[in-house]
């Protein structure tokens, strides 16, 4: 069976903080923040607002997108670093939407976990007699944030989107990259009842050494190149990093999403926030090729090669 993103969901909260809204609370600047980072704004959600009520809303839009019912999934899996101990993310969408009996479960890596989760989805589907599958990225940041640290907490934001994965007229997900070194565990972390801690310098060589290379690498898998490559959607962590990885690869900017002007670093959420992105700007069409890519705490890194394609069941 060929598999593709058949809908597409997402969700943010309403508030909206910029730079100059910490710099009441923060020594800090619009200027200083957007130099360092290529970010403006960020949502974040209210104290009410918990991490599954924005899987949830991501996952019912997408189910929309694609003319299904919860009755239609067979498989839900969550990529977060900011969910429960348990019962996971997963458990609770499910309940919410009323999937029942799908198998359901979250995946945690950081940032990379959306990729994590995509590849876990497809290649579960068979197993799992799924005809469709939901995989969501979801993450409440500002509540693993010390508010009080400059260096984190201009960094993140809360959102989430969920993809619905089913039969394609072509294959979608063409090709995977996934790995981890946890030599590096000790550069972006956090302890239970402790705010995030990172390395930022250390975290930024990693990252601008590994984005162009995992997107070379499964280029390569899905026997692409980079000169018929029509979009890249990496990780909204650092506008910096986005750059920088560009320009190894040569590519050009115009092809390459960004939104953490807007959303910050929204962990696993940021890579399908900005597939939403690129199909508001209208980018996304049959036949359209793009790379997935991200990087996060582990360390892990992750990317998929996909082609954009019509659902069976469009």
């Amino acid at each position: 069976m060929n598999i593709g993103i058949v809908g597409l969901g997402t969700s943010l909260p309403e508030r909206r903080i910029t730079n100059d809204d910490l710099a009441k609370t923060l020594d800090t600047s619009d200027e200083w923040i957007r130099t360092r980072t290529g970010i403006g704004a960020r949502r974040i959600a209210t104290d009410e607002v918990d991490v599954t009520d924005l899987a949830t809303e991501a996952a019912q839009q997408a189910l929309i997108d694609a003319n299904l019912t919860a009755d239609d999934i067979g498989l839900i899996v969550v990529g977060t670093a900011t969910g429960r101990a348990f019962p996971s993310t997963a458990c609770i969408v499910q309940e919410r939407l009323g999937v029942l009996g799908a198998t359901a479960f979250d995946i945690s890596a950081a940032c990379s976990g959306f990729i994590f989760a995509l590849q876990t989805a497809s290649s579960m589907m068979g197993a799992t007699n799924s005809k469709y599958a939901l995989v969501i990225g979801a993450e409440k940041m500002s509540s693993i944030v010390d508010w009080s640290d400059r260096s984190t907490a201009i960094l993140f934001g809360d959102g989430a989107g969920a993809v619905v994965l089913g039969p394609t007229e072509q294959q979608g997900l063409n090709a995977f990259e996934l790995g981890t070194d946890g030599r590096g565990a000790h550069l972006l972390f956090k302890e239970l009842d402790g705010p995030i801690e990172m390395n930022g310098r250390e975290v930024f060589k990693f990252a601008v050494r590994k984005l162009p290379e995992i997107v070379d690498k499964v280029i390569q898998k899905a026997n692409g190149s980079l000169e018929s490559l029509d979009l890249l959607i990496p990780h909204q962590a650092n506008l910096r990093i986005i750059d920088a990885a560009r320009e190894r690869l040569g590519i050009d900017e115009k092809k390459v999403i960004v939104t953490i002007d807007e959303h910050a670093n929204t962990s696993a959420a940021s890579i399908p926030l900005a597939l939403e992105e690129a199909r508001r700007q209208g980018r996304l069409q049959p036949g359209t090729t793009l790379v997935l890519a991200g990087f996060g705490a582990g360390l892990t890194w992750g990317a998929s090669y996909i082609t954009w394609t019509k659902g069976e069941n469009i």
